[in-house]
């Protein structure tokens, strides 16, 4: 049995997560303490993936990313197509969990005492230091929690990947599509073994997570 899905999939997640890791924290660093004016705008822009339909997104990504799209024919240029690519994959799991990572740091962020923040800044320290040295090591369980939800997110999405990235075996093909075309073409055996895999790997990631956060109240 062709088990390329497994390894897409655990590729795709794991590169996505550290994606939406970076960029989940800049934009949550910015709503909760920079942004003035349309926070609750850019908030619901920001989550909008979480609840759009995931055909939606995918509709979407393909109409930025497509070769007839500005980004896409630019890309183009220098011989790079999104559509229908690995990258496609990753862009894909990176849209659609990235809410989730957003919304768990922003939360962290937002239950740190502001006067440990305005001590550093008594004290002559930078908006930097204290985000790296206060905020960051605060909020850090919250972070390891948006990191593994967005890699289960990211290891379960079907939809958007399915439009933009399609199904193409051994290059594109998650398990998530995988499953539905082994359904499809009514081979069982296949389906059966990989939704296997996939809960199994889902359920290994939060109960990691359960374990970290019991031991570390425990620690506390």
């Amino acid at each position: 049995m062709d088990l390329s899905p497994i390894w897409i999939s655990l590729k795709t997640a794991s590169v996505s997560t550290v994606i939406v890791t970076i960029l989940g924290i800049l934009a949550a660093r910015y709503v909760a303490f920079r942004c003035k004016h349309g926070k609750a705008l850019i908030d619901g822009l920001l989550n909008l993936p979480l609840v759009l339909p995931p055909t939606v997104v995918g509709f979407f990504l393909l109409l930025i990313f497509g070769v007839r799209s500005p980004i896409g024919a630019l890309l183009m240029q220098w011989n790079i197509k999104i559509v229908f690519s690995w990258g496609a994959t990753v862009i894909a799991a990176a849209t659609v969990s990235f809410p989730l990572m957003y919304k768990t740091v922003r939360t962290s962020f937002e239950l740190i005492d502001t006067n440990l923040m305005r001590a550093g800044r008594t004290l002559g320290s930078s908006e930097w230091d204290i985000f790296f040295r206060i905020v960051l090591p605060l909020a850090w369980p919250g972070i390891i929690g948006g990191c593994v939800m967005s890699f289960a997110r990211a290891i379960g999405e079907f939809g958007a990947t399915l439009m933009i990235a399609g199904s193409i075996p051994g290059r594109t093909q998650t398990i998530p599509v995988a499953i539905y075309i082994a359904m499809q073409s009514n081979d069982m055996t296949r389906a059966y073994v990989l939704v296997i895999i996939i809960t199994a790997i889902s359920l290994l990631a939060t109960y990691g997570l359960n374990r970290w956060l019991i031991h570390k109240q425990k620690y506390r």
